[in-house]
């Protein structure tokens, strides 16, 4: 898959709020911002079956999907702001 979907001017030094602001929006968006596809579409699925399963309510699994969601959540905002950070 290309990590060209989207194009960045090659400036040093970038804030990484946007990508942050992204992936805390919709998880994996701000990897997709910072050209890194393949780690934005990972990010996306295991944050959406972690939530399909916590939405199922099944008893036993539910609560451990929304520890892996919310962590997932967590991880994106925070790689997407430190990614963003080195560009």
């Amino acid at each position: 898959m290309s990590n060209a979907l989207v194009k960045r001017p090659q400036s040093g030094g970038g804030t990484g709020i946007v990508p942050a602001i992204a992936s805390a929006i919709i998880p994996g968006v701000g990897q997709l911002v910072n050209g890194e596809s393949d780690k934005a579409i990972g990010v996306f699925v295991v944050w959406a079956v972690a939530g399909a399963s916590f939405v199922a309510a099944i008893p036993v699994i539910g609560p451990i999907a929304a520890l892996v969601g919310g962590a997932t959540w967590v991880y994106g905002v925070a790689d997407g702001f430190i990614q963003g950070r080195k560009k």
